[in-house]
């Protein structure tokens, strides 16, 4: 007894259909990326997630896959960023004894930084006359993109949109981060993780552990006291803004 099988078309329809080849191309792209990565000695521009931000774009896009279907897989790696975004404790944990005589400094640059992320980003899109809703979004995304969307939903903005500006910053921070810390001449491990952190969110963090095991655990730091502070603060100051 002989077995037909279906035609190659009607198994690429299939799996066009399916929510496992988002999550396959998901952790497919982001494989590569990391591969890249660690290729280029580790260089920032060579950012994994960026890679793998460009590679499922492209990919998405060639395959006329809407975004509603691509969630559906993809749906499963975004369930693990708030457990990803809790286990940075750990290292936060075991780097509590480094922390004495420096929680002054901290305070005030994660103060100075989540204010210059706020302000900047929504002064600039009130000067280029950008939608309020939009708006809402763009202060929102100042902490990482796991409670950058939880408050989106408070502030009446766009999860979607949020998420989007979020890993965004995050990205961008993470690439251009390096460039910026040296110009400024900022040396110090702990100092450059926690600007990391504050900055660049999770990505920036992961970028920080990849370099130095100091500077991760500072910015785990930094990225967890600016989202404590951001999910608190940023409701009532997108109500007093708007």
């Amino acid at each position: 007894m002989t077995t037909t099988l279906p035609p190659i078309s009607d198994i690429w329809v299939y799996l066009s259909g399916s929510p496992l080849l988002a999550l396959v191309l998901t952790l497919s792209a982001y494989w590569l990326g990391l591969t890249i990565y660690e290729r280029s000695q580790r260089n920032p521009l060579a950012n994994p997630v960026l890679i793998a931000v460009v590679l499922v774009t492209l990919s998405i896009s060639g395959l006329k896959m809407p975004y509603a279907k691509y969630f559906e897989g993809a749906q499963f790696v975004h369930f693990l960023l708030g457990t990803a975004t809790v286990a940075l404790a750990i290292p936060i944990y075991k780097g509590l004894a480094s922390l004495k005589g420096r929680m002054g400094v901290l305070l005030l640059s994660l103060v100075a930084g989540g204010l210059t992320s706020a302000f900047t980003a929504v002064g600039m899109a009130r000067w280029l006359g950008v939608d309020e809703a939009l708006v809402r979004g763009l202060v929102a995304k100042s902490v990482t993109a796991p409670i950058a969307m939880g408050i989106a939903e408070r502030v009446q903005a766009s999860p979607t949109l949020t998420a989007i500006f979020a890993v965004s910053t995050g990205i961008l921070g993470a690439v251009l981060g390096r460039y910026v810390l040296d110009a400024l001449r900022i040396t110090a491990w702990w100092q450059r993780g926690f600007a990391l952190g504050v900055a660049a969110h999770g990505i920036g963090t992961s970028r920080a552990f990849s370099v130095n095991a100091e500077a991760g655990a500072y910015a785990s730091l930094g990225m967890g006291l600016h989202g404590i502070a951001g999910a608190l603060l940023i409701p009532y100051a997108v109500a007093a803004w708007f």
